[in-house]
């Protein structure tokens, strides 16, 4: 991990081309896209969240927070995962000098151990547990994060396209002959852009020990946020990140505020347009580039 510090904001913009995918089901709504109350597509920043977690642990960085499927050394919860670092062990030993701030110690290991921790931040609330007594018991420790990120809305609103599905073998032994039965429906959006925002706090980045190497792996991360997330719902190709657009202000506090910059970002979505290619994205300059540095990367 590198020793220098973020010490400039940063705001980003990420464009998504969707193609007749589910970009994120709503299980309240029998898992159809998530729409607002207004018809506009969403994409949680949760789901945002865990996709780039993903990227990151393919680039063969820390992670905690893991997909259940992406577990590789069969464990399965924080509480063990946490204590399979040293310093976070080490931290936890503190607590048997009385004059020691060991929570201290274990917020800056954890950060120093994951990058997700130190980005995004994590509350860890750890129930009381008589068997355990890892000194974790009732112990309950919140690291706010200084990447924010903001849900992704369709740039119009949405239309839900739904196809039925049925199963082709039978499920279960001793029934005679191959059935067919209705099993439900397959929601999809026929095509759509969305688009997300977020911002890298300095002062929080100081907290946390977030580096310039971070803010790189997370621009990497967001470039190639829809590569190894194929599913039956996405399939790939189906979803792209058209266009990202990353501010690097001269100061810890920005040039501007973050709404003006993602503002920058438009994007127009022609009436019968069907190709990601058609879909228009303007990026514009403020009123003063003094001191800002903008790079604008087409996605994968």
């Amino acid at each position: 991990m590198s020793s220098n510090i973020l010490e400039h904001k940063i705001d980003f913009s990420v464009v998504i081309g969707v193609k007749n995918a589910n970009p994120n089901g709503d299980p309240l709504d029998g898992n159809r896209p998530r729409v607002n109350a207004d018809g506009f597509g969403e994409i949680t920043d949760v789901a945002i969240k865990r996709k780039i977690r993903n990227r990151w642990q393919d680039m063969h960085k820390p992670v905690l927070v893991l997909m259940e499927e992406r577990v590789k050394d069969g464990v399965m919860n924080i509480r063990d995962r946490v204590k399979q670092s040293e310093a976070v062990r080490d931290a936890i030993a503190l607590q048997k000098d009385d004059k020691s701030h060991w929570r201290d110690a274990f917020y800056n290991a954890a950060c120093a151990s994951w990058l997700d921790v130190r980005a995004f931040g994590q509350v860890m609330p750890f129930s009381a547990s008589k068997k355990l007594k890892d000194g974790l018991d009732g112990v309950s420790i919140g690291i706010r994060g200084p990447v924010s990120i903001q849900s992704a809305y369709s740039v119009n609103p949405i239309n839900i396209k739904e196809e039925q599905i049925t199963k082709s073998i039978n499920l279960e032994p001793g029934s005679e002959g191959k059935a067919s039965d209705t099993m439900g429906t397959k929601a999809s959006v026929p095509f759509a852009a969305y688009k997300f925002n977020g911002s890298i706090n300095v002062e929080q980045a100081e907290k946390t020990g977030f580096t310039e190497d971070d803010a790189a792996d997370l621009k990497e991360a967001l470039k190639t946020l829809f590569v190894n997330d194929s599913s039956a719902a996405r399939p790939e190709g189906s979803m792209a990140v058209l266009k990202l657009v990353w501010w690097e202000h001269g100061s810890k506090l920005g040039k501007f505020a973050p709404y003006i910059m993602h503002d920058l970002t438009t994007v127009e979505v022609p009436e019968k347009a069907q190709n990601f290619n058609e879909i228009k994205i303007t990026v514009n300059d403020p009123s003063d580039m003094t001191g800002i540095h903008k790079t604008v990367t087409d996605g994968y």
